[in-house]
């Protein structure tokens, strides 16, 4: 499960992932399986699996040593998600690529923009964002505001981690930098096998830049990031002496 964070890099590393010969991810990426609104929570694995395989150009029948993968990054916001992720396969491995949290929520908050979900100027949005999600904690609806609007949320990593290692391991927990991916793709990539006990690969290709966004230069951003680190600073710093990660730009 490739299932954090959004705006984190989890596009990137999964068309890099999606290179190696024994590893599969959903055709679109995010099966969105256990974030459904539809998902029924007292479905069987076996359920599951025939709902995963539809995501799937080979199914779930592509070989013996063939690892199937989802890259949902919404999979770690919710508690619930999580729940039922361990519920359906207590062995799962979590691969999590973290961002610094400011530049997470500016990056989703154009992102929205883009996609014609958000009309509000960004210090704005910031501001309303715990009103917009007052009332909406256990909304999974398409349009709920907590897909959309839950650009400070989804920076609080601690809580997001504490809840995880409820129901899983440390050992399968894979713990992700933003930016080592952008600077060191191919040992990004090696810790990432190594984990998944895969075969150690490295693409043909050259890498490419495929991270997204092009907000940099908007001065409203830059004037509200140094709010934003302000609001995040107790996170990082427990973020790194509770889990050992620091978040730098």
């Amino acid at each position: 499960m490739l299932g954090g964070t959004q705006k984190g890099g989890t596009t990137a590393l999964a068309h890099l992932m999606s290179m190696h010969p024994d590893i599969r991810l959903p055709r679109q990426k995010e099966a969105h399986v256990f974030d459904a609104e539809s998902f029924d929570d007292d479905a069987m694995p076996e359920a599951i699996d025939e709902t995963f395989a539809t995501h799937f150009d080979d199914g779930f029948c592509s070989g013996r040593r063939t690892l199937h993968g989802d890259a949902t990054p919404i999979s770690m916001l919710h508690p619930v998600f999580i729940q039922r992720i361990a519920r359906y396969n207590p062995a799962m491995k979590w691969i999590l690529i973290l961002r610094d949290p400011s530049l997470r929520a500016i990056s989703h908050y154009f992102m929205e923009r883009e996609r014609g979900n958000e009309h509000l100027a960004l210090p704005f949005a910031l501001i309303v964002e715990r009103w917009r999600l007052k009332g909406h904690e256990h909304d999974f609806s398409p349009d709920s505001p907590l897909r959309h609007h839950s650009y400070i949320a989804r920076g609080r990593y601690v809580g997001q981690l504490d809840i995880l290692f409820r129901y899983f391991p440390v050992d399968q927990v894979l713990l992700l930098r933003n930016e080592d991916l952008r600077q060191e793709p191919q040992r990004t990539l090696d810790a990432v096998f190594r984990f998944l006990n895969a075969a150690p690969f490295a693409p043909e290709s050259p890498f490419v830049d495929i991270f997204s966004g092009n907000w940099q230069q908007d001065r409203t951003a830059r004037l509200v990031r140094p709010w934003l680190r302000w609001i995040y600073a107790g996170e990082v710093r427990a973020l790194h002496r509770r889990f050992g990660i620091r978040l730098c730009d």
